[in-house]
């Protein structure tokens, strides 16, 4: 993917293959990666009807990332190591930037005594084996039916360019998410502290407010201050308001954590979310 576009996408650059790009990557990073995979299927901060959870997963698939299982065990491996007091420079982006990405991006973590992980109702799911087996074959409907479309100029810039920016786009925001940046909270248990990343929110549908999600990992709503915007949760939360989306997690009905301390003074709006203040 990645060689593709560097090779072939200049030259069959369109303004129109360029706002297909642009339509495709930020409606599969809102519904699919955001919304499907990451605040559903992994940490189920909300439900909606089967139905929709599937639709909302085979997108995620499409963003070309891997498929649902592989998603929920990588995340779930990560972030218990996180949490731990002493985590592997692999699994808290610690190297410099040039070998957490060939690390990242191009290699495999192997453990000797590999954890085993129950993925509870989605494992028996018949689709979310389906997608498992067959996610990297997913793109061929798509580049199908953008060849249609729009010509082979539609299938270089809306699966190879968006795959690859996609891919390589999370792997940037998130070793910067674990480096540097703005913190409004500390987990004091953890090895590694999350941080945000301001200028990736819109990128990210949210998701770029990462010190608030390691704060608060089960909540539907991640962009959590004024000026957060979390593109992610604003579509939750249309769709509760549908009558499509329920029993939607936020830190206001979350259980406290008596490891988590804010980092600024309780009467300022970040108050609102005191541990001491919910129940």
């Amino acid at each position: 993917m990645m060689v593709i576009s560097v090779v072939l996408a200049p030259a069959f650059a369109s303004w129109s293959a360029l706002g297909m790009f642009l339509v495709l990557t930020g409606a599969s990073l809102l519904l699919g990666h955001s919304i499907g995979f990451h605040r559903l299927l992994i940490h189920r901060s909300f439900a909606c009807p089967l139905w929709l959870e599937r639709v909302l997963v085979w997108i995620g698939t499409l963003v070309g990332m891997s498929g649902p299982f592989w998603m929920i065990r990588t995340h779930d491996l990560r972030d218990w190591a996180q949490r731990q007091s002493d985590c592997h420079d692999y699994l808290a982006h610690r190297r410099p930037m040039l070998i957490d990405a060939w690390w990242q991006l191009h290699c495999r973590l192997e453990l000797v005594n590999a954890p085993t992980f129950d993925l509870g109702r989605a494992g028996k799911d018949r689709f979310y084996r389906f997608l498992e087996q067959t996610w990297m074959v997913q793109q061929i409907p798509l580049g199908i039916a953008l060849y249609l479309a729009g010509g082979l100029p539609w299938v270089i810039w809306g699966v190879c360019v968006r795959v690859s920016v996609c891919v390589t786009g999370h792997w940037f925001v998130g070793h910067l998410a674990h480096r540097r940046g703005p913190q409004s909270w500390l987990v004091e248990t953890a090895g590694v502290q999350a941080h945000d990343v301001p200028w990736a929110a819109i990128p990210t549908m949210g998701e770029a407010w990462h010190n608030n999600h390691h704060a608060f990992p089960g909540s539907a709503r991640i962009g959590l201050y004024p000026g957060q915007s979390d593109w992610g949760y604003g579509m939750i939360a249309m769709l509760e308001n549908l009558g499509l989306a329920w029993d939607v997690v936020t830190p206001e009905t979350m259980a406290p954590r008596k490891e988590l301390r804010p980092t600024v003074s309780q009467d300022r709006p970040e108050g609102r979310f005191s541990q001491t203040a919910r129940a």
